[in-house]
């Protein structure tokens, strides 16, 4: 062996997937400069100062974090890290213009709809700055398309969403071009381009913008954003955007928007400041002559507390000290809010020309114990970041009906104008709920057993043994997916002893929504002179008038039904008696529904390539559901054959099966559907 061998390199392979030990692993060059200039930061005295509930005394160069909420991974986290060891968040700094940022991140929301709905509420008419729809622009399209953004996301993991609102967003020369200028910088911070779309809302007090992000970066790869940026990056660069485009925040400035802030009856700055700096509720603001700068803050303060102690949150208990109440902050919120509805009331309220006593307003924070009727004047999202819907409703009990919490399902066809009825969550259970239980032997319902007593007792209307007892199965089918019972075979169904309660508190137990029904989508105008069978009608034939109160929109129905009834006797359809009192044709709803049906029939047959055919009660419908017509009698669903169509009463258990092959029986202004034959008893 030579000399030379003792320094030859000899390679050693480890085992196959060995972990290689962390002493000899090679680090890059670009860690190598961060791990180097952090060293050089500490070593300057440059600390991070950690916020909101920390240490306020941390050793120089420890790295502590502003929330420790996910900083060592996602995106952002080197932004998160730098700006900590640089000496906090810079929006906090005097000057700094403040940007309100909210944001959310929703799992799955390209394949459970919440995509589709958000974007929709968003575009809302009434947000734009001329009152119009609002416009969905992009990076690089002024007008965006949504639905190929929705395409794009409908398999991400999550999706992004954000409310960006500048407190001097009225003072922007373009909210459009800022929006895109801080989505340029968030995805330098984040090192990836990113698919976002937004809309700028002109329909606050405060002019925001909503932006919404699908969940991949430019690799394609699950977007994962670092906690603490999403809480504080983001707002900071808003922040020094806002204070780049406006300047820096004058002493004058501040001070005429902390003087607007005395009298709110809202949690204004102030409060937050005193609450930061009171010691077991007690505020010192007693004179201190060395401290001419904090003079001014004491002034804001005193008479802020003079405003809290008219309103019993805070008390003197000496010259200059102060006791601030214990519900003070709850109470100021629950103000805020009250006060935000009150006005979003009185802005749709002066929409439809119409005025009320703020005193008739009622504001619901749960479903209402008893049923609410009148029409929607407003619908919007609740928490402008979800899905759930509030409604505001002009009432026919003459009081004006702020509801939130709504499922978007339930009011898909309503519009502004629709009459709809709102009430408590239905817990009284449903009929086929107690039929099963009554059939149950043994904790097992049999479908094949329940079909034999229906058929001996021949109570069925219409005959439709069949369709009766596979409207069970569908329920339970149902059921079978909230976990409450369980499919043993084909003719065999597992009922728990409780099954009545448990199948009742599923139905109302979503969140404790409240229920709605949609009586018409036409406004009054409308149904006044419609050749279908309307809720006016509906309201005629019925001779209930006592719950119209003669004020507001409770009057406009009872003018609304005097109308009606002279197109009816127009019409031949209704005749007015010697004493005054109306008589209505017999069958008076369903000649108008036949009616409407066959007019609509043959103007779509006019686009048709074959021709409409009605369905006399108890016939029966098959072919390809193709579609729905919404009609002033209800909504109606289109199935096509391939030599004729027809159109027959909607129902939500055909929804799902647009464009498949579809059969059903018309019994009683209804209709009774078989789903899924192949699978038995028809499952819906």
């Amino acid at each position: 062996m030579s000399a030379g061998d003792d320094n030859r390199f000899r390679p050693r392979p480890g085992r196959i997937r060995a972990n290689t030990p962390k002493v000899g692993r090679a680090r890059s060059f670009l860690t190598r400069v961060r791990t180097v200039t952090r060293q050089q930061q500490a070593a300057n005295g440059w600390s991070g100062r950690p916020r909101g509930g920390c240490p306020s005394h941390a050793p120089k160069g420890d790295g502590s974090i502003a929330s420790g909420r996910g900083v060592r991974r996602g995106r952002g986290v080197t932004f998160v890290r730098a700006r900590n060891l640089s000496n906090g968040w810079s929006h906090r700094r005097p000057g700094s213009r403040r940007v309100i940022v909210k944001s959310r991140s929703v799992r799955a929301a390209g394949r459970n709809g919440k995509a589709a709905a958000h974007l929709r509420y968003i575009q809302r008419d009434g947000t734009a700055r001329d009152g119009e729809r609002g416009r969905l622009y992009s990076g690089t399209e002024d007008r965006a398309d949504g639905d190929a953004f929705l395409d794009r996301g409908q398999d991400d993991r999550h999706q992004f969403r954000f409310i960006v609102s500048p407190e001097d967003a009225g003072n922007l020369g373009d909210l459009t071009d800022y929006t895109r200028d801080l989505m340029a910088q968030v995805e330098a911070d984040l090192g990836t381009k990113l698919d976002w779309v937004a809309v700028n809302h002109y329909n606050t007090g405060h002019p925001h913008v909503h932006v919404v992000v699908n969940g991949r970066d430019d690799l394609g790869e699950d977007l994962v954003i670092n906690g603490d940026y999403l809480a504080n990056g983001i707002r900071e660069r808003a922040s020094e955007l806002m204070t780049l485009e406006l300047g820096p925040v004058t002493e004058i400035e501040q001070r005429r928007k902390l003087v607007a802030e005395i009298d709110q009856d809202r949690l204004t700055r102030i409060d937050r400041a005193m609450l930061a700096e009171a010691e077991d509720r007690f505020l010192d603001l007693r004179h201190k002559p060395d401290d001419p700068r904090g003079q001014a803050d004491r002034t804001f303060r005193l008479r802020r507390l003079s405003k809290l102690g008219d309103m019993g949150l805070a008390m003197e208990h000496a010259p200059g000290v102060w006791e601030l109440s214990e519900r003070l902050e709850p109470t100021l919120r629950e103000m805020g809010e009250r006060g935000d509805i009150i006005r979003t009331m009185q802005k749709a309220l002066r929409a439809e020309d119409a005025e009320r006593d703020p005193m008739s307003f009622a504001i619901h924070d749960a479903a209402p114990a008893t049923p609410i009727v009148g029409r929607i004047i407003d619908k919007h999202l609740s928490d402008e970041l979800g899905e759930e819907l509030t409604l505001v409703v002009d009432g026919i009990d003459g009081r004006t009906h702020h509801v939130s919490g709504i499922d978007p399902v339930r009011v898909a066809e309503a519009r502004i104008g629709s009459i709809v009825e709102i009430g408590p969550p239905d817990s009284a259970g449903r009929p086929s709920d107690r039929a099963i239980a009554g059939m149950a032997e043994g904790g097992v319902y049999r479908p094949s057993r329940h079909l034999e007593q229906v058929r001996f007792e021949g109570r069925v209307p219409g005959g439709d043994y069949d369709g009766f007892v596979a409207s069970h199965v569908r329920r339970l089918e149902a059921l079978r997916r909230a976990g409450i019972v369980e499919r043993i075979d084909a003719d065999q169904w597992r009922i728990p002893e409780d099954f009545a309660t448990r199948a009742a508190a599923h139905d109302a137990g979503k969140g404790g929504r409240a229920n709605v029904r949609v009586l018409s989508s036409f406004d009054l105008d409308r149904q006044i002179g419609a050749d279908g069978a309307t809720w006016l009608d509906r309201r005629l034939v019925g001779g209930v008038v006592s719950d119209l109160v003669p004020v507001g929109f409770g009057e406009q129905v009872r003018e609304a039904m005097e109308q009606r009834q002279k197109r009816l006797i127009e019409q031949g359809d209704a005749t007015r008696r010697p004493d005054g009192r109306m008589s209505y044709r017999r069958n008076l709803l369903a000649t108008l529904q036949e009616r409407e049906v066959a007019r609509v029939g043959a103007e779509l047959a006019g686009t048709k390539s074959v021709p409409f055919r009605a369905v006399a009660d108890g016939g029966t419908v098959s072919g390809t559901f193709t579609g729905t017509a919404q009609l002033s009698s209800g909504k109606f669903a289109i199935v096509e054959k391939s030599h004729e169509f027809t159109l027959v009463p909607w129902r939500p258990v055909i929804e799902r099966h647009l464009g498949r092959e579809v059969m059903g029986t018309v019994q009683g202004g209804s209709v009774s559907w078989q789903l899924g034959r192949a699978r038995g008893l028809g499952l819906a």
